[in-house]
């Protein structure tokens, strides 16, 4: 992927996670690209990968629309995503080497020092790399590509959680048990923390969903 798809993805899902860009929503290609001051191609890369990812569904001969994801399709989506998650920890807690396991300390540090911060999407980059660690420790390629696949498809709402209030602090104090609970080799508990890190319901969820408006604002 060239450096402009790349930084054109995060900035199309950003947009679809606040709702500037509203499900079942024509991608107009030209638009796009004069909105970003690129040609088409980029454009084109970008929604083809974010089709991939779920959030985008490419049209014959229509072009692309905005994926339509309701709030029950999400809570579906991060309920499989906490199982997978909960797999991973669970198999990491038995399987992690010790370089692994120090590689999984230094990315829970770089998560407390965004946080201290205050800055969630610098928290949002170091937090996909405490989990990427987790998953690589599972030592289990089919698991890890099913996880990230996932995971792809569910970032910016995940992203998005991080700016709820008191998300940051929470989000660092739940993985400080999985970390804990993985280097101690208790599979079954690293498994229980990160499911309820992972899953998000009641509160959370109306939490994130009442922030929604609040965001699309700042995305204006």
């Amino acid at each position: 992927m060239t450096t402009h798809s790349a930084t054109l993805r995060e900035e199309i899902e950003e947009m679809i996670a606040v709702g500037e860009l509203k499900p079942g929503q024509h991608l107009d290609e030209t638009e796009l690209a004069a909105r970003f001051g690129v040609s088409r191609t980029p454009v084109r890369e970008t929604l083809i990968q974010l089709a991939s990812m779920g959030l985008v569904v490419i049209r014959p001969r229509r072009g692309a629309i905005v994926a339509e994801l309701g709030p029950q399709q999400l809570v579906e989506m991060f309920e499989v995503m906490s199982e997978l998650e909960a797999t991973c920890g669970r198999l990491a807690a038995r399987r992690m080497t010790r370089e692994e396991q120090q590689s999984l300390l230094a990315a829970h540090q770089a998560c407390l020092d965004a946080r201290d911060a205050q800055e969630p999407d610098v928290y949002y980059y170091k937090n996909e790399l405490f989990h990427e660690a987790i998953y690589a420790g599972s030592h289990n390629q089919f698991l890890i590509e099913q996880t990230r696949n996932l995971y792809r498809r569910l970032r910016p709402y995940r992203r998005l959680q991080l700016r709820v209030r008191d998300r940051l602090h929470n989000s660092y104090h739940e993985h400080d048990g999985v970390v804990q609970a993985i280097v101690s080799g208790d599979g079954e508990l690293a498994a229980h923390l990160l499911r309820e890190h992972v899953m998000i319901q009641g509160q959370r969820f109306s939490d994130l969903m009442a922030s929604l408006p609040q965001l699309r604002q700042g995305a204006a």
